[in-house]
Order: structure tokens, then C-alpha cells, then sequence
């Protein structure tokens, strides 16, 4: 029973945030679709948030019906010839289509069209994400701490490297360092990987070899992460810790940079676990959602809109997954159509689709038991 109410027992203070937020980056991303889709003259039947049955919604003077619906777990749109909400086209209906109803459809517009409306969906959730680091920089500014070294742990990587109090950091591995953000964001995605530290000491320039241990830390509220750690300390003193005020030009590119870390981060945490160098274990579902946005809300609006922002990526990155189903799925099937000079056959297609769906449910139920198996551990 102790288990069932880890399991439940924060859903009331998370439920909502994480509703919300999940409800607006689905809606971001179908919006990427039905503005693209509408622009490349694609009829749009349907653009829903949520799966499952109705719980209100109402046609527009298009005929495209907007709905919100009762499991807030994702959202689609679609378009006229579709079979299903994955965009299969439906060989039955567009059988009897005439050519100026069949141009009208998802199938029947040009590769580039059909590219483009299935590109737009991610691209939307980036671009949402970017907003949003956009507008924290640019109302708040940019906390910056320098790259100095005030303490040197004894017995860590960085000791043994020769690293010492004072030491600025220069470069890791030929990347140039700027702040101490970027020396965390470099090391804890590479625990057990040798890296080459640029270090300026006094007057003198020294390149020293360290290797990041893998290091299980656990942050405010409990939760563990596995990541690499040097063992390296900063301060105010030697750090300088302030807050820079950006304009909005610096903002947006502020936000794009921090956009393009997330992404980074994720092929680079992707490739830790495929070497065996991390645990899978960070990957979430629905639960880490919730669970993570009631932690979120606890510290204010800044921090769920950063975390808005990072689901934002995330479910941009995923949908761009070669995988049938999702939109990742489908530009691989329009490259090859676009190599071959035909699209696949429908058998093949349909036979796609349904490995993709076995994929992304094995996907789920994997980060689901991750989720519970933290919970209840």
C-alpha cells in the first residue's frame, strides 16, 4: 500500500502544471502542422488536443474540426485522405478522389509539401523553445559565473590531473570555455571519457589529462542523476557570480544557443547509455512529467517555464525519431521516395507503420516502468 501512495500520492500539486504545459507544446506542435499544412493548401479535418473521446470542441467555416480531447497525453492533426491520426493515407478513400480532391490531401501534395507540413510540427516545438529562453534572458538577463577554480577536492580526477585552486579554464578538448555552465555541460556528459583541460595558471598556459567519474548526485527534491564529475569548486570570490543584461538580439541568440545544448545533450547522454557509459534509467514518461512539473511549480514560473522549454525540445526530438508513426518516420519514407523516384508500396508502408507503433508503445512501457520502479524503489 506504502507503494501504491508513492506511486499517487503527488498527483494532486503536480497534475495541473504538467496538463498545461504538455497541453501547450502539443498544441505548438499541431499548430506546426495545420499552419504548414493549410498553407500548402492541405484540408485539415480535424486538429485535436488530447486523444480519446470528444470533450468539447467545434468546426470552423473550413471544415476543420477542433477539439479538445479527454487523455491529455499528445494531440494530431488530421488531414483529408488520412486512414488515421498517424497520417496513413487511406487507399480506400483516395481511390475515389477526384485529381482536384486528391491535390487537396496529405498524400497527393508534393514531396517538398508533404516535407514541410511533417517537418513543421518539431520545428515549432524548437522554435517554442527558443521563445521562451528568449524572453528569460531578456526580462531577467544571463547569471555568469567565470571558469576559476577556489577548490580542488582531494582524492578527485582533478587532483590527480594536477588541477589547483586559482586555475583558470581555458578550453576542453580544443572548446573553448567561456563560463563555468559550460564546464558542467561538458563534463557530466562524459563520465569515464578522457578529456584534454587548457588551463591558464599565473602566467604559464598547461594542458592537463582528467578523466570525469561517474558520479550518482541527487538534487533538491530528491531525484538522482547519473553524471561525470571532476571535482572542482567555485565561489563568489574567485568566480565573480553576476547577472548580464542582455538585449533582445543577444537574447534570441542566447536562446538559440541554449536550445542547441539541449539538443546536444541528448545525443550526447543517447550515446553515454549506448556505450554502457550511463544508465537508461533518466529516461521518462508521463510520470517524470507530472512528477517533475509539481517540483517545477514549487520554485515559480521561471522554473516551469525553463522546464516548458527543455519538454519543448524533447518532444521535438522525439517526434523527429526515424520511426513509421512519427514525423521522423515519415520524412524517412518521403527520402526514399525521393531516391527512388516513387513512393513505397502500401504494403510496405502499412508493415512500417506497424513496427513503428510496436517501437514507440516498447518505448513508452519502458520509460513508464522507469518512472514507477523510481518511485517505489
Amino acid at each position: 500500500m506504502d507503494h501504491i501512495n508513492a506511486v499517487f500520492g503527488f498527483l494532486g500539486g503536480s497534475l495541473l502544471p504538467s496538463i498545461i504545459i504538455l497541453s501547450l507544446l502539443v498544441f505548438i506542435h499541431e499548430m506546426g502542422h495545420y499552419l504548414a499544412g493549410r498553407w500548402s493548401g492541405i484540408r485539415v479535418m480535424a486538429f485535436s488536443v488530447g486523444f480519446g473521446p470528444e470533450i468539447l470542441g467545434y468546426t470552423d467555416s473550413h471544415g476543420t474540426r477542433w477539439k479538445l480531447s479527454l487523455i491529455p497525453l499528445g494531440g494530431y492533426v488530421r488531414f483529408f485522405g488520412d486512414a488515421d491520426v498517424a497520417s496513413q493515407p487511406d487507399s480506400d478513400e483516395l481511390r475515389d478522389l477526384t485529381p482536384e480532391e486528391r491535390a487537396q490531401t496529405l498524400s497527393g501534395a508534393p514531396l517538398w509539401k508533404r516535407a514541410f507540413t511533417v517537418a513543421a510540427g518539431p520545428l515549432a516545438n524548437f522554435l517554442l523553445a527558443i521563445v521562451i529562453f528568449a524572453g528569460v534572458f531578456g526580462f531577467n538577463g544571463k547569471m555568469v559565473a567565470d571558469p576559476i577554480v577556489a577548490e580542488v577536492r582531494a582524492g578527485s580526477a582533478a587532483d590527480a590531473a594536477g588541477v589547483r585552486p586559482g586555475d583558470l579554464l581555458l578550453s576542453l578538448d580544443d572548446k573553448s570555455i567561456q563560463t563555468f555552465d559550460d564546464v558542467i555541460r561538458y563534463i557530466s556528459m562524459r563520465p569515464e571519457v578522457p578529456v584534454v583541460m587548457t588551463v591558464q595558471r599565473d602566467d604559464a598556459v598547461l594542458t592537463l589529462d582528467v578523466t570525469p567519474r561517474r558520479t550518482v548526485t541527487t538534487d533538491r527534491f530528491g531525484n538522482e542523476h547519473e553524471v561525470g564529475q571532476i571535482g572542482i569548486v567555485i565561489d563568489q570570490q574567485s568566480a565573480n557570480f553576476r547577472v548580464e543584461e542582455l538585449n533582445w538580439g543577444q537574447a534570441i541568440v542566447e536562446g538559440v544557443r541554449q536550445t542547441g545544448h539541449i539538443v546536444t545533450g541528448t545525443f550526447d547522454y543517447l550515446a553515454n547509455v549506448f556505450s554502457a557509459r550511463m544508465s537508461p534509467d533518466q529516461i521518462g514518461g508521463p510520470i517524470r512529467i507530472v512528477e517533475t512539473s509539481g517540483q517545477m511549480a514549487t520554485l515559480g514560473v521561471l522554473a516551469l517555464l525553463n522546464l516548458a522549454a527543455v519538454l519543448s525540445v524533447s518532444l521535438g526530438l522525439l517526434n523527429l525519431m526515424p520511426v513509421p508513426v512519427l514525423d521522423g518516420g515519415h520524412l524517412l519514407l518521403y527520402a526514399i521516395e525521393a531516391i527512388r523516384g516513387k513512393p513505397l508500396g502500401q504494403a510496405t508502408q502499412e508493415y512500417a507503420f506497424r513496427i513503428g507503433f510496436a517501437m514507440i508503445l516498447s518505448l513508452m512501457v519502458f520509460a513508464t516502468w522507469n518512472d514507477i520502479s523510481r518511485l517505489i524503489g
